[in-house]
């Protein structure tokens, strides 16, 4: 699969600032999230990609460079903005067929896309209406609607579910993995909500005063993940714990009865049980729980990671 984002020490300096620094990364997954907090070089990133700002060292987007390339990658990405971008006195259907024609499609097919994409994120009924009337669930999805009108590569989200009720950000979710299960279009989904991004996207990238201090597949992640008891035991811990060794499990038993250990594969919480149950010790209480995104997004700030991004 052709990368997504190839970048070799890819910088930007605006206002004599360094506002990205070295980033050096290939990212190839069909949905990819851009995490960072204010201020990381997020929306940077993503205007350097489109061309908008000039950029030291190298990158590419989809295999097109982003310094001699810039009108081919603008062709072939669909971009939603964070801000509303609406044009005054337009319906929603004028205002994507505007859209589309601004991407290259001839006026009639434009028109004809602008329908198709209307109905497809849900605003069929509504597309005759003023776009300045919509509410901003509506205004989300009419935005969502330019940026796939001409069939783009690659789809570029910037906060697509921002300030959306709880049904309408389910609904956003849902055409995002509808499109990434398509196989048809890439995404990068640029969003300060990790539970977005832990939803929808194979890869992370994860920024912090421009520098990349995490990237990973997070499929990857997921499998490799490991799964972390706390228990508090009445009794001897010494012979609960051998018997967890000689399943697999770490395990470190101190005096005062609380274990900590990290199950192995194929070890479950029934056979702590188990042991617990064949020694006579009773559990007290037990505390299980995996590595989050929103785990390794704070690792990440806490620790800044290396030079190539890893923890």
């Amino acid at each position: 699969m052709e990368p997504v984002l190839q970048l070799d020490n890819l910088s930007v300096n605006l206002g004599g600032r360094k506002i990205l620094d070295g980033l050096t990364c290939t990212l190839s997954g069909r949905t990819i999230g851009l995490l960072g907090p204010n201020g990381a070089g997020k929306s940077t990133l993503i205007n350097t990609l489109l061309g908008f700002y000039p950029a030291a060292g190298s990158g590419r987007v989809l295999g097109l460079d982003i310094a001699r390339q810039s009108k081919q990658i603008r062709q072939t990405i669909g971009y939603m903005p964070e801000n509303d971008c609406f044009v005054g006195n337009l319906s929603a259907v004028g205002f994507v067929k505007l859209m589309g024609e601004l991407s290259g499609l001839p006026e009639e097919a434009a028109l004809e896309r602008a329908h198709e994409s209307l109905y497809y994120v849900g605003l069929g009924e509504a597309r005759y209406r003023m776009v300045s009337t919509y509410s901003l669930g509506m205004k989300q999805l009419a935005k969502l609607a330019q940026a796939i009108v001409h069939g783009p590569k690659l789809l570029i989200l910037d906060e697509p579910t921002n300030g959306l009720d709880p049904s309408a950000r389910q609904r956003m979710i849902r055409l995002v993995k509808e499109m990434r299960d398509s196989g048809e279009t890439r995404i990068i989904l640029c969003s300060h909500l990790l539970r977005d991004v832990e939803e929808t996207c194979e890869e992370v990238l994860i920024l912090k005063h421009g520098r990349i201090v995490h990237m990973s597949n997070l499929e990857e992640e997921r499998r490799m993940n490991k799964r972390f008891l706390e228990i508090e035991i009445h009794g001897a811990p010494d012979g609960f714990a051998d018997a967890a060794r000689q399943l697999g499990c770490e395990c470190d038993a101190p005096a005062s009865g609380r274990v900590r250990m990290v199950l192995a594969d194929g070890v479950e919480i029934r056979d702590v049980y188990r042991i617990a149950d064949e020694r006579g010790l009773q559990l007290r209480r037990l505390s299980h729980r995996r590595d989050t995104l929103e785990d390794i997004f704070m690792k990440a700030m806490e620790t800044g990671g290396d030079a190539n991004g890893r923890l």
